[in-house]
C-alpha cells in the first residue's frame, strides 16, 4: 500500500521525503552518518557482508554510506529511475557512466555541442583507450541515423547544451540508438531533474551534476548517475567503488535538504529567466537572445514538447565581441561573474575564455560560442532587479 501510495506522488512532494533512512531516534531531519567505515557483530557477520551486502548494511563509504543512499534513492524516485549512484562531482558521473560500459573497440555517438570537460572525456580519454567517437550535428536526426553502426554501444549528449542551449530530440535519437542496441546517455543538468523527464522520454542513463540545481547554493560538490538497477549495480557501482569517485557523506546531506526545495528554487528561477529573456529581446546592444521558451528559439516547439518549463539559462550575445561582454560583465552590480551555474544567486560567464577556452576558434565558431557570447545563470533574485542590472551594463558599454 504505501509502495502503491509513493509511485503516485508528485515531483514535488517525493523531492522531499523518498527514501528517508531513519535511526532508532525517529529524527524528522534525515541523519548524516558522517563514517568511513562499519562496525561487524562477528567475524563471520564481515565475511557474510563482503560476500553479499543486506540493502541497509554498508562495507565502507568509498562503496556505500546511509546518507548517501538516502540520496541516491530520492533522487532516484524523482527522476523514476530504477537505481542511482552518487559521485563526487558531476564530471564523475559523466566519466563514470562511460568509462564503466566501454571496452577498446567499442563505438559512440555523440552531439558536438558540450560542455569542454565533457569534450575532454569523450576527445581524449574515452579514444586515448581505444574507444571510437563520432560527433554529430545534435539537432540532425539523419546525422544521427548515418552514424550508428552495429558496434555503436553508446550515445551521449546534452539534453540542452552548454552553454548555446541547443536542444536534442531524447525521444527521436532514443528511438534511433535502441535500433542498433546502443545505450542512450543523457547530460540533463541544463533540464533539470524538475522540467525533465530523459527516462520517460527514452534515456537509459542520466547524469547529473548536482552542484548545479540540485544543491543550489553554490555550496558543495556532486554528481549522480541514474538508469535501471542491473546498469547502476553491475555496471556503474564495481567501477566506481573501486576507482575512488564516490560522494561523501556530509555532501549528499547537503543534497538531501537541497533536494527539498528544488522545485520551488527552480520554478521561480525559470518564471525570472522567460520575463529577463523577454525584456531583453531586441534590446540595443544584443545580437542574439537563446532562451528556449521564445519563440524565436530554433527549437522552441521542441522545448514545448519536452521540457516542463524551458530552463534557468540564458545566453546573451553582446554585439562588439569580447572586449564589449567584458564591459557589460564588469559593469553588472548584482549578478556575479563566475563558472558555476543552477545558483540562488545570478551568475554570468563569459565561455570563449572560460568553461570553453580549450576549443579552438574553429570548434567554437561550428558550435555557435562566439566571442560576444554569455551565459547568465538566472538565480532567485527579483527579476524586475536583474533586469535593470543587465539593462543599465548594457547601456554603460
Amino acid at each position: 500500500m504505501k509502495d502503491n501510495a509513493r509511485k503516485s506522488w508528485s515531483k514535488r512532494t517525493r523531492a522531499v521525503h523518498s527514501g528517508t533512512r531513519r535511526s532508532q531516534y525517529g529524527e524528522l531531519s534525515e541523519a548524516m552518518f558522517l563514517t568511513q567505515g562499519f562496525v561487524y557483530d562477528s567475524a563471520e557477520a564481515a565475511e557474510a557482508r563482503f560476500i553479499e551486502a543486506g540493502p541497509d548494511e554498508f562495507i565502507y563509504a568509498r562503496y556505500g554510506n546511509p546518507t548517501v543512499a538516502m540520496f541516491e534513492d530520492r533522487i532516484a524516485a524523482l527522476e523514476g529511475a530504477e537505481a542511482a549512484f552518487a559521485t563526487a562531482s558531476g564530471m564523475a558521473a559523466v566519466n563514470g557512466a562511460l568509462v564503466s560500459m566501454l571496452r577498446a573497440g567499442d563505438h559512440v555517438v555523440s552531439s558536438r555541442a558540450l560542455f569542454g570537460s565533457c569534450l575532454y572525456i569523450l576527445e581524449d580519454v574515452l579514444t586515448r583507450y581505444g574507444v571510437e567517437v563520432t560527433f554529430v550535428d545534435g539537432t540532425d536526426l539523419d546525422a544521427w541515423r548515418a552514424a550508428m553502426r552495429p558496434d555503436t554501444k553508446a550515445v551521449f549528449f546534452e539534453s540542452l547544451s552548454n552553454p548555446t542551449l541547443e536542444m536534442i530530440d531524447i525521444e527521436a535519437v532514443s528511438a534511433i540508438a535502441h535500433e542498433v542496441g546502443a545505450t542512450v546517455i543523457c547530460d540533463n543538468v541544463f533540464s533539470t531533474p524538475v522540467f525533465g523527464d530523459a527516462i520517460g522520454q527514452g534515456a537509459d542513463v542520466v547524469v547529473y551534476s548536482a552542484t548545479k540545481h540540485i544543491d543550489g547554493q553554490g555550496r558543495c560538490l556532486g554528481g549522480v548517475i541514474l538508469g535501471t538497477e542491473q546498469f547502476i549495480r553491475k555496471t556503474v557501482e564495481p567501477y566506481l567503488k573501486h576507482t575512488g569517485g564516490a560522494m561523501s557523506p556530509f555532501n549528499a546531506w547537503v543534497m538531501l535538504k537541497s533536494l527539498e526545495t528544488v522545485d520551488l528554487r527552480c520554478r521561480a528561477q525559470a518564471a525570472s529567466a522567460q520575463a529577463i529573456a523577454e525584456a531583453l529581446e531586441g534590446a540595443a546592444g544584443l545580437t542574439r537572445v537563446i532562451y528556449p521558451g521564445l519563440a524565436s528559439h530554433p527549437q522552441h516547439d521542441l522545448a514545448r514538447r519536452q521540457l516542463e518549463e524551458p530552463g534557468t539559462v540564458i545566453a546573451l550575445e553582446v554585439a562588439g565581441g569580447q572586449a564589449a561582454a567584458f564591459r557589460v560583465l564588469n559593469a553588472l552590480e548584482i549578478i556575479k561573474i563566475s563558472n558555476n551555474l543552477g545558483d540562488a544567486k545570478s551568475i554570468v560567464t563569459h565561455p570563449t575564455t572560460t568553461t570553453h577556452q580549450r576549443l579552438t576558434d574553429e570548434q567554437r565558431a561550428e558550435l555557435g560560442i562566439t566571442p560576444g557570447l554569455i551565459r547568465l545563470s538566472v538565480g532567485l533574485e527579483d527579476p524586475a532587479d536583474l533586469i535593470a542590472d543587465l539593462k543599465g551594463a548594457l547601456a554603460l558599454a
